[in-house]
């Protein structure tokens, strides 16, 4: 039989059947075009501005399309998707409630620099500013959270603005672009030619950098007795993960990795000393602290790596490369000032850089920290210890898995003990810590590629605010393994009400939670429990051999603190240790 039969084409047939020029209505150019861009999945949920949109997806076999059930739900798995693949998530919303209920999710993805197109429906033209029915100023409510908005108000200018959108998603920093299309434009038709090319002016985001800015670095490296490399996600999201492993390898500089840029650079290498910053190691922090050089390669800054800001690297020149111009001194004096893409300017340095002699002390001190100061935590026989359920996620899969977490204290119990060695395979909330985040976000890594194990780590309190997800798992067969640590409470806040607000204790019981396992069994997922370390390991087997969606709840001890901690106020060398010192 031939393979080539007429209900299985070739992508090239199936573009020139999406290019073929036709009038046709704005919604089927809004699907043509996306398709023409790459587009393999979109996450989105109906309403009347966007009926017409949906009503050109029935019967149209080519497009994918993921009915999620809350709009926060579609959004953070486009997120999801985009972070793991590095590829435009998409995602497609009502007017009014349905766009904003989009809003922290662009926010989660413009702090973070995630390439995301957002389609919003609007209400007809004829019908804005008059608080007609579901109508909400969308593209102001976004402005400040979006990379650039679109409110189409000519269907000849949608297949040049979406064509547009995607070129500005993915270039330069990354981020969230919105369209926002009014139904009767979605309606309304008109030839279909499809864009190729795109002239924006004023838009030309520097990929190249300075020569003369380089060979300072150069100079700089060959002088510093003392240097550090600070990684952010800017090397994981340019791909310069590779060129990276070669400077570190030519000029054998120490190097630490911010929370979005774990799995930027292997974990098992000597050099590298883990996570800096609040939650970070004892290495990474006290060798910041004493730097007389410090490479920032794609970092911004937070102030969750720095600490008392006028106290962070008192001694070291700072070199800052990055590829928004904005970033480089807002936070952190800047000697070297390097404006380019990240990849770019690493494999140019590479030609360059060599070892220098003159650190070898530092590097033995670095690798004395490291061995009397890794990261360790009061194990218990009798009480299931969060760590420990991390570090048995790593074990069984050899640190290969990508995880997704919502935000709180498991977040950092997997920055600290998952050891990530590829990257993008942490998916996080980095920047505006967005709980609610994790698990759909992994249902978006699952689509991006389904034949991975895809792990997503939640606490009790995250994972109620987008469960209803467990639906399109089940119904989709997507075989995300939910883990949830579950200490009954709020622990991150109820960890600062202890350390900093005197033990009192504010609206952090959540033990009035849902029994997880019925939860998930209501949905049609499988659902276990551990309390144990023997019934960890088997629970977690299990899900494992599972070849569909699984949640797991961790039961584990409602005391446990993430250390080591630095407070508010103080440098990022003044660390609370925690009960192991």
């Amino acid at each position: 039989m031939n393979a080539q039969t007429p209900e299985v084409r070739s992508t090239e047939q199936l573009r020139e059947k999406w290019m073929k020029p036709e009038v046709i209505t704005g919604s089927e150019i809004l699907l043509r075009s996306l398709l023409l861009e790459g587009v393999e999945c979109v996450f989105g949920y109906p309403g009347g501005a966007v009926l017409y949109i949906y009503d050109a997806m029935y019967g149209f076999e080519d497009f994918q399309h993921v009915l999620t059930r809350h709009e926060q739900g579609a959004i953070h798995a486009a997120d999801g998707y985009a972070r793991a693949s590095g590829k435009v998530g998409v995602c497609i919303a009502t007017s009014g409630p349905g766009a904003t209920n989009l809003v922290t999710g662009i926010a989660t993805a413009y702090m973070d620099s995630v390439p995301l197109v957002v389609i919003t429906g609007n209400v007809a033209t004829s019908l804005i500013g008059t608080d007609a029915f579901q109508e909400a100023d969308i593209t102001g409510i976004t402005m400040p959270i979006t990379k650039h908005s679109y409110l189409v108000r000519d269907v000849k200018d949608l297949p040049r603005i979406i064509h547009e959108a995607f070129h500005i998603a993915s270039t330069g920093r990354k981020g969230p672009v919105l369209i926002d299309i009014p139904k009767d434009v979605s309606a309304e038709k008109s030839l279909f030619e499809p864009v190729k090319s795109v002239n924006i002016r004023g838009y030309n985001p520097t990929v190249v950098p300075n020569k003369l800015q380089l060979d300072k670095v150069v100079q700089a490296i060959a002088e510093a007795e003392r240097p550090v490399i600070l990684a952010g996600g800017g090397v994981v999201y340019s791909g310069a993960h590779e060129a990276l492993y070669e400077f570190v390898k030519r000029t054998e500089i120490p190097i630490t990795t911010t929370l979005l840029g774990l799995g930027g650079f292997p974990s098992g290498h000597d050099l590298w000393m883990g996570m800096p910053g609040m939650h970070g190691t004892y290495t990474a922090n006290h060798a910041i602290q004493q730097a007389d050089l410090l490479i920032n390669l794609g970092a911004r800054f937070d102030d969750r790596v720095t600490g008392k800001i006028d106290g962070f690297a008192p001694r070291a020149k700072v070199v800052h490369i990055d590829i928004d111009p904005a970033e480089i001194g807002k936070n952190v004096n800047t000697d070297i000032p390097i404006v380019g893409d990240v990849k770019v300017v690493l494999e140019l340095l590479n030609q360059e850089v060599k070892r220098s002699d003159k650190a070898d002390a530092w590097r033995s001190q670095i690798m004395k920290w490291k061995a009397e100061k890794p990261y360790k935590y009061m194990d218990s026989d009798d009480k299931l210890k969060p760590q420990w359920v991390i570090e048995l996620l790593n074990k069984t899969t050899n640190g290969e898995a990508i995880v997704t977490t919502d935000v709180g204290q498991h977040q950092m119990w997997v920055a600290q003990y998952y050891k990530f060695n590829q990257p993008r395979s942490l998916i996080t909330s980095g920047g505006l810590g967005t709980m609610g985040f994790g698990f759909p976000s992994a249902i978006g890594a699952q689509k991006a590629f389904p034949d991975r194990l895809v792990i997503s780590v939640n606490g009790d309190g995250g994972m109620q605010m987008c469960a209803q997800e467990l639906a399109i798992c089940a119904i989709n067969n997507i075989p995300v393994k939910i883990v949830i640590i579950n200490n009954q409470v709020l622990g991150m806040v109820r960890q600062w009400q202890e350390l900093i607000y005197d033990n009192r204790y504010s609206h952090i019981d959540l033990a009035g939670s849902p029994d997880f396992v019925k939860l998930a069994e209501a949905y049609g997922v499988k659902g276990l429990r551990a309390t144990t370390k023997e019934e960890a390991r088997d629970a977690w087997q299990e899900a494992l051999n599972t070849p569909g969606p699984v949640v797991v709840e961790f039961v584990v001890d409602k005391d446990a603190n993430v250390y080591p901690m630095v407070t508010q106020g103080s440098t990022i060398d003044q660390m609370v240790m925690g009960d192991c010192e």
